[in-house]
C-alpha cells in the first residue's frame, strides 16, 4: 500500500550536540580572554615611552579593563536568560577579537584605550557564559572535574599574564601583544560556527534599565576607587579617592534595595536570593579572599623582585611562571578529588597551605634568595588551587537551576572587585610601610622591602581567619530538576 499525503513523515535526525567540544571551546576561549586582564601590567613602562604618557595615564589601560568588566558582567544574569548560547558566544568572541585588532592598529593611547574597554566587553560576556553552560549540561557527579578546568581560566591565565607579556615584549614591540591573539580568537570563532550549540533554555526576562544605571554606578565606582587607592598613595589620583567610593558605595545600596523589591519577578538584574543559601554565601566569601590574595601577590612579588632586587620583566615574569604552572597542573586534579571528597577535605587543608605560603612571605628583604620566593609562590599557588575549583563548585551548584545565570554573573562580580581590592589593598600596606621604613632612615630599596613585608604580614593574619571559616564549607548534592538534596 502506497502512503498517502494525510500520513506525517518522520523528521530528519537532529544533528547530535557534542557538550563536551562546547565546553572545551569555550574554556580555551574563556583563558584567552582573561589572559589580557593581566597581561597589560609588565607592558606599562614601555607603553610610557612609546605613547609619551605617564604611569597614572598608562594605568588606565589596566583600569578602565576592569571598569568595563564591572559594569557589564551584572547584566549577564539577562543576556544568559534572553539570549541562546550561540548567539551570545559569537558576542563575545566578536567583541574580543575587534577589540584586539583595534588595540593592535592604534596609533595612540586614546585608540588603544578604546580597544581595551571593547576586549573587556567581550571577556565580560564569557566567564559567567560558561559558568552557566557547564552547570546545566554537566551531570552534578562530573561538575567537579569540569569546575577544575574553568579554575585554570580563571586562577592560571591572570598569574601567567605578566609571564606571557614579559616574553612577548623581550623581542617583539607592545602591539605584538594583541596581533598574537587575533589569529587563536579568529580559530576559536571558526570551531565555535561548527561546535556551538543552544544548550541552555532561554525564556522573555526583560532588563530594568535603573538596576542598569544603579549596577553601572554601583560596581564601577567601587573598582576605580579601589584601583585609585595606590595611584593616591603616590600622588597621581585623578580625583580624591572617597569620591567613587562614595558614589559606589551609595550606589550598591541603592541597587541593593532595587533587586530586592524586585524580587524573583523577570525585571530582577541579580537575584540576590542567591545568598539564603548559606553554601553559597560562605564559598563566596572565600573566593573573595582567595582572588583578593591572588591578586594582591600579583602586584607586589613584581613590585618586589623589580624594585627591591633589581631583576628585569622578562625574569620576573619567568620566575611568577611556576607558580602558575602548578595552578595549572592542580586544577583538574583538585576537580577530580571534589567529585570523590566535596569541599571542605579540600578548602581546608588548601587555606592552611596559604596560610603557611603567606607566612613564608613576610619574611621577604632584601637579601631573601631566590630560590626561597619561587618555592613559597608555588606553595600558596597549591594552596589555592585546592580551594578555587571546590568554592566554585560548591557556590553555583548549591543554587537551583533557575538561579545559575544569577549565580554566576555574582561570582564573576566579585571576583572583579576582589581583583581590584587585592591590588589597592596590598599596595597601599606597602606604600605605608615603606614611608614609615623611610622616616626611621632607611634606604629607598630596604624601605620598600619593609612595605612589602608589613603587606604580607597583615595578609598572613587575615589568612587565619580563613582557615576558620573554610570549616564551614559544604557540598551540596543536587537532583535534576536543581532542587537541593543535602550538604555535607
Amino acid at each position: 500500500m502506497v502512503a498517502t499525503g494525510t500520513v506525517p513523515t518522520a523528521a530528519p535526525p537532529a544533528k547530535p550536540v557534542r557538550p563536551g567540544a562546547v565546553i572545551a571551546l569555550l574554556v580555551v576561549a574563556a583563558f584567552v580572554v582573561i589572559l589580557n586582564e593581566t597581561i597589560m601590567g609588565v607592558a606599562l613602562p614601555e607603553l610610557m615611552r612609546e605613547l609619551d604618557i605617564t604611569a597614572a595615564t598608562a594605568q588606565w589601560l589596566t583600569t578602565a579593563f576592569l571598569l568595563t568588566m564591572a559594569v557589564v558582567i551584572p547584566t549577564t544574569g539577562f543576556l544568559i536568560q534572553r539570549f541562546p548560547l550561540r548567539a551570545l558566544f559569537f558576542a563575545a568572541m566578536g567583541l574580543f577579537t575587534l577589540g584586539t585588532v583595534i588595540a593592535a592598529l592604534a596609533p595612540g593611547f586614546g585608540v588603544l584605550l578604546v580597544g581595551r574597554i571593547v576586549q573587556a566587553s567581550g571577556t565580560a560576556i564569557m566567564i559567567p557564559l560558561l559558568f552557566t553552560t557547564v552547570l546545566n549540561v554537566v551531570p552534578v557527579d562530573r561538575r567537579g572535574r569540569m569546575m577544575g578546568l574553568i579554575s585554570i581560566v580563571i586562577s592560571v591565565a591572570p598569574a601567567i599574564g605578566p609571564t606571557v607579556s614579559g616574553l612577548i615584549l623581550s623581542a617583539f614591540p607592545w602591539r605584538a601583544m594583541f596581533v598574537v591573539m587575533v589569529p587563536i580568537a579568529l580559530v576559536a570563532i571558526a570551531l565555535g560556527a561548527r561546535w556551538v550549540r543552544n544548550l541552555t533554555d532561554t525564556r522573555p526576562v526583560t532588563l530594568d534599565a535603573v538596576s542598569v544605571v544603579l549596577s553601572a554606578l554601583a560596581f564601577g565606582g567601587l573598582i576605580f576607587g579601589l584601583s585609585s587607592i595606590g595611584e593616591a598613595a603616590g600622588g597621581h589620583a585623578i580625583v580624591p579617592v572617597w569620591v567613587p567610593l562614595v558614589v559606589g558605595i551609595l550606589a550598591l545600596a541603592a541597587f541593593i534595595v532595587r533587586q530586592l523589591r524586585l524580587g524573583a519577578t523577570d525585571r530582577v538584574l541579580l537575584n540576590l536570593s542567591v545568598f539564603r543559601h548559606s553554601t553559597f554565601t560562605v564559598a563566596v566569601v572565600l573566593v573573595v579572599v582567595a582572588m583578593t590574595t591572588l591578586f594582591g601577590v600579583l602586584i607586589l612579588l613584581p613590585l618586589y623582585l623589580q624594585n627591591v632586587l633589581g631583576l628585569g620583566t622578562l625574569p620576573t615574569g619567568l620566575m611568577l611562571l611556576p607558580g602558575g604552572l602548578v595552578m595549572g597542573l592542580m586544577a583538574p586534579l583538585v576537580g577530580s578529588l571534589f567529585d570523590r571528597f566535596g569541599a571542605r577535605p579540600l578548602v581546608l587543608p588548601g587555606a592552611v597551605v596559604a596560610s603557611v605560603a603567606l607566612w613564608g612571605f613576610s619574611t621577604l628583604s632584601a637579601a631573601t634568595p631566590i630560590g626561597f620566593i619561587i618555592a613559597v609562590h608555588c606553595v600558596l599557588s597549591l594552596g589555592l588551587a585546592f580551594m578555587f575549583t571546590p568554592l566554585m563548585t560548591a557556590a553555583l551548584g548549591s543554587l537551583p537551576r533557575e538561579l545559575y545565570p544569577h549565580g554566576s554573573a555574582i561570582v564573576s562580580t566579585v571576583q572583579q572587585l576582589a581583583g581590584a581590592a587585592g591590588t589597592a589593598v596590598f599596595v597601599t600596606l606597602m606604600t605605608v610601610g615603606a614611608a614609615a621604613a623611610v622616616g626611621e632612615g632607611s634606604g629607598i630599596v630596604d624601605a620598600t622591602a619593609s612595605g612589602i613585608h608589613s603587606a604580607f604580614f597583615v595578609a598572613a593574619c587575615l589568612s587565619i581567619a580563613v582557615v576558620v571559616l573554610a570549616a564551614f564549607v559544604r557540598t551540596p548534592k543536587q537532583v535534576d530538576g536543581g532542587g537541593v538534596l543535602v550538604g555535607h
